[in-house]
């Protein structure tokens, strides 16, 4: 039986309760992950705006390397910015793996807008007749460290998918007497079965979160099951099995005689 933590447990409202069969997003996260794209898309166009503006800089002379450094810094933000609300709205409203093609460009969306948003402006400063050696070495670091920045934001190792959800959806709900209800904090990084888990019951946790799987991901990006919650439920589900189902081994020689 669970116990019960001493800790605030906050529910955490919206989303569905999706069952384990079929993952769709609610018309709320639909609505959520919409308008987070509209925002991205709006600072991505800021960020090649950037771009085209410097590279609109290196065509006059002499050129202003305070103003490309200014406008590469400005680049960035916008990228990374678009990056991490579109990485949001994933989460939210996640691809089919059946899909591939889709699959691949809606999840890595961020890398390509920031290969157009970097790789021409810093091929033209390298190439670029109008720079002293100086500016190329100083001005062509910082956008090509700018464009790393940006790619590793843009960059989803781990992209969310419709069956991914499906499949954690389905262990927990296999595991929690087919609920699909988990807990989580703040600054942790695995969702768990039960409230009073000594990982989350620590002195640095003051508040518990509860909700779905689909909502500890969209929140909180987790995408693991605690070990020790799994351990424990798994052990529970052995041991409530009923007694008269469990088959007593007989002795060596004796042969049970069939009731009548």
């Amino acid at each position: 039986m669970e116990n019960k933590t001493t800790k605030k447990i906050t529910r955490v409202e919206g989303g569905e309760a999706t069952s384990a069969k079929t993952f769709v997003p609610s018309d709320e996260s639909k609505g959520k992950a919409r308008n987070l794209r509209l925002i991205a898309a709006l600072a991505w166009i800021i960020a090649i705006g950037a771009e085209i503006y410097a590279i609109l800089q290196l065509q006059k002379v002499p050129i202003n390397t305070t103003m490309l450094v200014v406008l590469i810094g400005v680049d960035l933000v916008f990228a990374v910015t678009g990056s991490l609300l579109w990485k949001k709205s994933n989460r939210l409203s996640p691809a089919s793996e059946k899909e591939p093609v889709r699959f691949f460009v809606q999840n890595q969306l961020g890398l390509i807008i920031t290969i157009i948003a970097f790789l021409p402006l810093v091929m033209l400063i390298f190439t670029n007749k109008n720079m002293t050696g100086k500016q190329k070495g100083l001005v062509g670091a910082i956008a090509v460290i700018a464009l790393v920045i940006s790619g590793i934001f843009g960059l989803d190792l781990n992209p969310p998918s419709v069956e991914q959800y499906q499949k954690q959806t389905k262990e927990v709900e296999s595991l929690n007497n087919g609920q699909n209800l988990v807990y989580w904090t703040k600054s942790g990084h695995s969702y768990h079965l039960y409230q009073d888990c000594s990982y989350i019951n620590t002195a640095r946790t003051n508040e518990i979160f509860e909700g779905t799987v689909a909502q500890a991901r969209e929140l909180k990006n987790i995408t693991d099951l605690c070990d020790r919650c799994r351990n424990r439920a798994q052990k529970e589900k052995n041991l409530a099995i009923p007694e008269e189902q469990i088959e007593t081994p007989q002795e060596p020689g004796k042969v049970e005689t069939p009731a009548e």
